[in-house]
């Protein structure tokens, strides 16, 4: 499987490491009224898809950046790949 980094260009799957479901960049405000559910939720609740989802890797074997990558778990296809940076900035958060 090759990644075609924003940065970097085409690389070889090995030199990432994969973490799980992009929501992960939606990490809940602590101070929240219900924050005790907002994380449980956000540590334990995943879905598991079949076809296109988001997902975060980590450039361990290169620039050491976070990647969001849009791919279909059936066949593989990756559609979209953009820095977790870039994503989290048009979710209106600060890094």
């Amino acid at each position: 499987m090759i990644i075609n980094h924003p940065l970097l260009g085409p690389r070889d799957r090995q030199e990432f490491t994969y973490l799980g479901d992009a929501c992960l960049i939606d990490r809940p405000g602590w101070q929240a009224g219900d924050a005790m559910d907002q994380f449980f939720e956000y540590v334990y609740l995943r879905d598991d898809p079949a076809g296109e989802h988001r997902e975060l890797w980590y450039h361990e074997h290169g620039d050491r950046s976070w990647l969001v990558v849009t791919r279909n778990t059936v066949t593989h296809e990756i559609t979209n790949v953009e820095l977790a940076s870039d994503v989290a900035r048009k979710q209106g958060r600060s890094k």
